[in-house]
């Protein structure tokens, strides 16, 4: 837009295009905005009009953004979050965090292990500031970044794109989750015979082979896997009922266990264990970079199945 077009626009036509692209529909941008369906869905038409683009197809589930408005929401939300910190000049504090969010993309199993530290550490330092959660893993988050769908990943694996910022915030190893009635009395681990015995659940963007069977392979092991799920939270409902066992980061395997009816078990793999802690070691990291614009951009590297 030109001098003369920013000096005619109605600039609340902006807010409009923010509530619709995050809420997904001219209903639930009313409610956001405190004003009714039809005075949002005349706003839309405007701004059809404005932008030369229908900005919005209407779908099964709401409205979906075209390429055009994909292209506008970053610098439309960045114009309006410099309006908001120029609200905070005169109004510090909380209000300052009023009407903004950050979009932190995950896998479930940080989600699961962090999610509540991640929104009680915002509360203290950041009142206001709401925190959205996007799935994602290491082979969506980089191409989510650059659409910047997300504002930051939390990844395992390592990054290697030179032009990123990187923070490993911690490392851990792998555990078992089974259903406790397929263990002996008192048994607290798995020998190597009975883990590769047992039928394992894998979770995976896609295949059956994790750096569990890697690891397994080099020293003359297999494991047989019986079904493979993308969401960590649903192991303790494919588990219960059966001797499967499923192979997980251990924060986790820690987080998912409690009041689901599972248990948590080690396989005493000894030597082989230690090379499997190694092998495996998670290591989340926060990934930034700048990319066109200013903006935060954020790669993370291939993805690792266990």
């Amino acid at each position: 837009m030109n001098q003369i077009d920013i000096e005619s626009t109605d600039l609340n036509l902006l807010k409009v295009f923010e509530a619709i692209y995050d809420e997904g529909g001219a209903g639930r941008a009313a409610l956001r905005l405190g004003v009714t369906q039809s005075a949002v869905s005349a706003a839309l038409g405007r701004l059809r009009t404005l932008y030369g683009d229908p900005l919005f197809t209407r779908t099964g589930r709401g409205l979906t953004p075209s390429l055009r408005a994909r292209e506008l929401r970053p610098i439309i939300g960045e114009a309006l979050d410099k309006c908001r910190q120029s609200l905070q000049l005169v109004r510090p504090g909380a209000a300052g965090f009023a009407g903004r969010s950050v979009t932190l993309g995950l896998s479930d199993d940080f989600e699961i292990a962090l999610g509540r530290a991640v929104i009680h550490a915002l509360a203290d330092s950041a009142p206001g500031l709401r925190i959205i959660f996007r799935q994602t893993h290491s082979r969506l988050a980089a191409d989510m970044l650059m659409a910047r769908e997300v504002d930051l990943v939390i990844a395992s694996g390592g990054l290697i794109a030179p032009a990123l910022q990187r923070v490993t915030v911690g490392q851990g190893g792998y555990a078992c989750l089974l259903d406790p009635a397929s263990l002996r009395p008192g048994q607290a681990q798995l020998s190597v015979q009975e883990f590769t015995q047992r039928q394992h659940v894998l979770v995976s963007s896609g295949g059956f082979i994790g750096v569990v069977d890697e690891v397994l392979h080099g020293l003359g092991l297999t494991r047989r896997v019986q079904a493979a799920t993308t969401h960590f939270s649903a192991l303790a409902f494919l588990l219960q009922g059966g001797d499967a066992l499923a192979t997980l980061p251990a924060h986790a395997a820690r987080r998912t266990r409690p009041g689901c009816g599972i248990r948590l078990a080690h396989a005493a793999l000894s030597r082989r264990d230690a090379r499997l802690r190694h092998r495996g070691g998670m290591a989340g990291r926060c990934a930034a970079g700048r990319g066109r614009g200013g903006r935060q951009a954020q790669r993370v590297g291939r993805a690792r199945r266990v």
